[in-house]
């Protein structure tokens, strides 16, 4: 609901509050740029007051900057509305950052790159057709559009057609393969303009497939028929593919229950133990390793014990010869 100025300016008088002038002195005028409802305030700060009461100074201040604000946007030309009076806002002068970076330029598609090659530029066609026979201006696509080849109950057949052949259902076909390659070629604009590979039919999206590759597409294309490929004809020198997939193995529904009762309650014993299943042939295996370490680490230190030994007493027989020689010359 609506307020008046005078409402306010009664209430405040009740009260005993005291009502601000909307006439603010400033020494420096403020910078203002009505296009954003910025003001700039150049003005030095008291100090004094600052320190005194710092939320009741910047209050207001607060206060006289945005009233100096106001009386310059009433000043703008105005006009009313049915939802009151609203001020013209000149152009922005101050250059707001962006928030994200520019959008980048999107790639164009290959009919756009063709296009601008041969120079051929695009004629904007208009929605309504003329339609001579029911001789009115209908629209080009979509429900009830002019000219539409579908509702004709009656076509012609082509000389080297097959005259048994049922051209409704040919059309009909050839128009779901024209919107398949047409949606098509969009996801793969659309793969491009992203940088990243689109696979071809059934392949491997490479430059030159191998022949491993060729024989993949090859059996996926005739796998994916409703007979899983039983039917489909072979090549006159195709090998049957190998190790394709895992075949499921189902349990009879009727058999052996003994068997099936066994497993049970195996489940049930692995489910209500609550020690964790011991694998005697890991557990032995990894005992085996760890002493066949042990006998490697203990011949290791045997054989550079060994070496020692024999450099020491290399040394040994050569001290003793020394001695000897000594010993004769001083005989002498």
């Amino acid at each position: 609901m609506a307020t008046r100025i005078e409402d306010v300016l009664a209430e405040a008088e009740r009260s005993g509050g005291t009502v601000r002038s909307i006439h603010v002195e400033k020494q420096l005028e403020l910078q203002l740029d009505l296009g954003n409802l910025a003001a700039l305030d150049t003005n030095p700060l008291n100090g004094l007051q600052f320190r005194q009461d710092p939320e009741e100074f910047l209050r207001s201040l607060a206060r006289d900057n945005t009233q100096l604000l106001l009386n310059a946007v009433w000043q703008l030309p105005s006009e009313r509305l049915q939802e009151g009076i609203v001020a013209k806002l000149p152009q922005p002068t101050t250059l707001i950052p962006r928030e994200k970076a520019l959008p980048k330029p999107r790639r164009p598609t290959r009919w756009e790159e063709f296009a601008k090659l041969k120079g051929i530029q695009q004629k904007k066609k208009s929605n309504l057709v003329w339609d001579k026979e029911k001789k009115e201006w209908r629209r080009r696509w979509g429900y009830k559009r002019a000219n539409d080849e579908t509702k004709e109950w009656v076509i012609e057949v082509p000389e080297n057609a097959d005259p048994n052949e049922d051209q409704f259902a040919k059309r009909v076909t050839a128009k779901k393969e024209r919107v398949a390659k047409n949606e098509l070629n969009r996801l793969r604009n659309i793969a491009r303009a992203q940088k990243n590979k689109v696979p071809g039919m059934g392949l491997v999206p490479t430059g030159q497939p191998s022949k491993a590759e060729l024989s993949k597409a090859i059996h996926v294309a005739k796998t994916s028929t409703a007979s899983v490929g039983k039917f489909q004809d072979k090549l006159p020198k195709e090998k049957e593919q190998r190790n394709v997939g895992k075949k499921r193995k189902f349990q009879p529904l009727i058999g052996d229950f003994s068997a099936e009762k066994q497993k049970q309650l195996e489940l049930l014993k692995i489910m209500s133990s609550k020690k964790p299943k011991l694998d005697l042939t890991k557990a032995v295996n990894r005992q085996l390793r760890e002493d066949d370490q042990e006998q490697a680490a203990k011949r290791k230190k045997m054989s550079k014990g060994r070496k020692g030994g024999k450099s020491n007493r290399k040394g040994g027989k050569g001290q003793d010869r020394k001695s000897a020689m000594k010993q004769r010359g001083k005989r002498k």
